[in-house]
């Protein structure tokens, strides 16, 4: 009997599953944006067992868990490790057409070599087979990078943060590399006046200088983007409701910072300004450097206020929010465009019925010299399954240049998530494949080679400026094929 998933899973004409082994199987992974701990990988972390690994931190099973009527001790709570694995395993089967079912299995063939289905029969012997395999090096926190061959990781740093393990991992001899990304978005918050003080407080000591005005704060955010420009980074990363808009004066913004400086309310209109003027700073910094700016947009958070005081943020209650983006989107990038500062620039859509709004916003502001300048991004959270990823190609398609998106990103805390890139280029693949055979496209290796393996690789790697890492195609891509079946 075939296993699940085996070779040729989600690949669903022959055309699709000819484009995915000899185009994409073999790329290498460039994951331009995640949640992966610098110090995991700076200290090689060994996991001890399945659920370090596999369900600490991850919202996404904590979700279906708790509509599987599971408690939250098993959760987040304070349950024995493999009593919360048992709980995940009793929830698995009820997630069928949940993406989250693929990826139990892809994770576990992957990872572990197991073809089992994943229940409350077969959890004592994966749990047994899952441990022993993570005992070996080959996964440890780094050899999972070698494992998948994954050749750059950009993880996600506050602007306070010392980057010492970013430092380490730079010294090392390692076949990757792991850069910051530039992630403001405490500071942002000045209507939370007692946290953001402290913050600000954490900033001037993180830049070595004090902080008593609005010009003051500037600066300690240029020299800290400075320090992350010297530790690789080439990205900044926002997540927020909606795009900022709120233009004002100068002398505005001083009076601004002085009265949340002073620990003073400010209003709603004031922080909308406030954020606005930070972002276009940082939209600046880019711009001089060459960075990327990424604005994740559309997530409503914390939504569960009893839930949110006893287990606090990123817990699993967040949703998709009905903000209204196109004014505000637009307004924010014409502010830099009409200064001839806009950087790159990657546009994240949580909200589907957006896809079209964010797919035309792009083609206001290409300047004719960068290639895709501004990209719509890959889909992101609740969308990063096998429809949302439809979505988001369909409407880049029908409205802007595929030929050009950088593609797929694990945007994950878990060293177990590497197999959402192989998902994302079977479900490409699987697209491609489909208008082949319909007739829609032709059916010609030398036109459709290249566009998938840019789509999986290449063109992430030219649209951060990482020419200093393999190109799309090469022998050492070719190799991995049965390198990623091996533990």
């Amino acid at each position: 009997m075939k296993p699940f998933i085996h070779d040729d899973f989600l690949l669903t004409t022959r055309t699709a599953r000819r484009l995915y082994h000899k185009f994409a199987e073999a790329e290498p992974i460039l994951d331009y944006h995640c949640h992966l701990s610098p110090r995991d990988l700076a200290e090689n972390r060994q996991f001890a067992n399945l659920f370090e690994i596999w369900l600490e931190g991850d919202h996404y099973k904590w979700r279906a868990m708790r509509s599987n009527g599971v408690e939250e001790r098993f959760c987040t709570g304070d349950a024995p490790p493999y009593e919360k694995f048992l709980a995940w395993a009793r929830t698995v089967p009820h997630t069928l057409r949940n993406p989250l079912y693929h990826w139990t299995h892809l994770e576990l063939k992957r990872y572990f070599g197991i073809n089992l289905l994943l229940n409350e029969q077969t959890a004592p012997i994966v749990w047994e087979r899952a441990n022993a395999r993570l005992a070996s090096p080959q996964l440890s926190a780094q050899g999972i990078l070698r494992k998948f061959n994954v050749r750059l990781v950009g993880t996600t740093d506050d602007p306070t943060d010392d980057l010492h393990y970013h430092a380490a991992l730079a010294r090392a001899d390692l076949p990757f590399k792991v850069v910051p990304t530039f992630r403001p978005d405490k500071g942002l918050h000045i209507h939370q006046t007692k946290a953001w003080n402290q913050w600000v407080d954490k900033l001037a000591a993180a830049a070595n200088m004090d902080i008593a005005t609005w010009d003051n704060f500037l600066e300690a955010l240029s020299r800290r983007h400075d320090a992350f420009a010297q530790r690789g980074a080439r990205a900044s990363d926002h997540g927020l409701e909606t795009a900022y808009a709120t233009f004002t004066t100068e002398a505005r913004l001083r009076s601004i910072f002085r009265k949340a400086r002073a620990g003073k309310p400010v209003s709603p209109e004031e922080r909308d300004a406030f954020a606005t003027h930070v972002l276009l700073h940082i939209g600046r910094l880019n711009a001089a450097k060459g960075w990327v700016m990424q604005l994740h947009l559309g997530a409503m958070r914390n939504n569960n206020t009893r839930r949110f005081r006893q287990l606090g943020p990123d817990t699993g209650f967040d949703s998709i929010g009905d903000f209204p983006q196109a004014r505000n989107l637009a307004a924010f990038l014409d502010r830099l465009d009409q200064e001839d500062a806009l950087p790159r620039t990657i546009l994240y859509n949580l909200n589907p019925a957006d896809n079209y709004v964010f797919a035309s916003m792009l083609g206001n502001f290409m300047d004719g010299k960068i290639p895709g300048k501004i990209q719509f991004g890959p889909a992101w959270w609740f969308l990063d399954q096998k429809e949302g990823m439809e979505w988001q190609l369909n409407a880049l398609s029908n409205l802007g240049l595929l030929s050009r998106f950088v593609g797929m990103v694990t945007d994950s805390r878990s060293f177990m998530s590497y197999p959402r890139h192989e998902y994302y280029r079977r479900v490409l693949c699987n697209l491609i494949g489909r208008d082949v055979e319909n007739g829609e496209l032709p059916d010609d290796e030398a036109l459709l080679g290249p566009l998938i393996r840019n789509l999986c690789y290449g063109n992430a790697r030219s649209y951060f400026g990482f020419e200093d890492l393999p190109a799309p195609g090469g022998n050492a891509a070719r190799r991995t094929r049965t390198a990623r079946n091996r533990v």
